[in-house]
């Protein structure tokens, strides 16, 4: 099979390495709107071809990965399912939730898959929590807590064009806890505040957050984040009920210090960042999309999908700015 990524930057050179190593794919064209970076990015990693991105629509793939800027998304996903190709694009859907939902509309209008990446779908822990939940190994689900951190912030320049933490950073909290639990947001209370760089308040961001999610069965749900834990990089789901519990991302890599006498978990170097903390996850994601693309399993984590957690972050936004809670009725409409 015959694969295109479209975007030659951090994720998208990660994507090719990770493509590469997929069995059934014969050929990949790395595509770029700098010709020079596509080329650079192909070499890389011994990738065969590259070009520019009416390039790799004329290379008549087998099925395209997105891994371009958030603003080129809703186009290039609208042009691939025109197109007739099967394609998996870096969340988010589009630059906004208006146009998030148009894309949703028409790619529900085409019988092309789509599959968007919210990578901890794939990952074994998370997988491990819904199994032992869904068997009622949990019991009740009475107790749910998420944690994202980041041991430094991201760029500056990245900010203002990142929607803010919770559709940046937190949308991946979101998605993760609808496909764990398998319930449905509906209110969020969300807080946050600005103690680090100012170009995150001078951008409208926060870079510490936190939030309180109601679940359509009353289960309340907890949410903190940070992008400075200079421990490491941390990213946990804690679930308990009236049986037991599961902690998700409690490894030997956790960026975790006991105060306890005699204790010494965790001995492992902490995680540095997400690439290294999902590395499994993104292969894992990634195999499922050329199984995908060659029509052997549907999409795993549909726009539909991409657009339930977007409505989330949503509401947590407008919590935080307006300091009260917001029903997901309310973004909704």
């Amino acid at each position: 099979m015959r694969f295109a990524i479209l975007g030659a930057g951090r994720i998208g050179i990660a994507h090719v390495s990770t493509l590469m190593a997929q069995t059934g794919v014969s050929e990949l064209l790395v595509a770029d709107l700098d010709p020079a970076r596509a080329r650079t990015a192909a070499e890389s990693v011994g990738a065969a071809s590259h070009g520019t991105i009416d390039d790799a629509f004329s290379f008549r793939p087998d099925g395209i990965v997105i891994a371009a800027p958030t603003p080129a998304h809703a186009e290039l996903i609208l042009r691939a399912v025109r197109a007739g190709i099967p394609t998996f694009c870096e969340k988010p859907l589009a630059e906004s939730l208006a146009s998030s939902v148009a894309v949703v509309e028409e790619v529900e209008r085409h019988d092309v898959p789509v599959q968007i990446g919210f990578q901890r779908r794939f990952d074994a822990g998370y997988r491990a929590a819904k199994q032992a939940l869904e068997a009622g190994d949990i019991g009740e689900l009475r107790r749910l807590h998420l944690l994202t951190c980041d041991p430094t912030p991201p760029p500056a320049e990245y900010i203002p064009q990142s929607g803010g933490i919770y559709r940046d950073c937190h949308i991946h909290d979101f998605d993760i806890l609808r496909w764990v639990t398998g319930r449905e947001v509906v209110s969020v209370f969300a807080t946050g505040t600005n103690r680090g760089a100012a170009f995150f308040g001078e951008a409208g961001d926060v870079d510490e957050s936190a939030a309180l999610l109601t679940l359509d069965d009353g289960t309340l749900a907890t949410l903190q984040g940070s992008r400075y834990n200079g421990a490491g990089y941390d990213v946990r789901m804690e679930l308990a009920g009236t049986l037991g519990n599961r902690s998700v991302g409690l490894d030997d890599r956790v960026p975790l210090t006991s105060a306890e006498p005699g204790v010494g978990f965790p001995a492992g170097t902490p995680w540095p960042n997400f690439q290294e903390r999902f590395a499994a996850a993104y292969s894992a994601e990634l195999a499922a999309f050329v199984s995908v693309a060659a029509g052997e399993r549907p999409s795993p984590c549909t726009p539909r999908e991409a657009l339930e957690a977007l409505y989330i972050a949503e509401a947590a936004t407008l919590s935080r700015a307006e300091g009260r809670s917001v029903r997901l009725d309310e973004v909704r409409g």
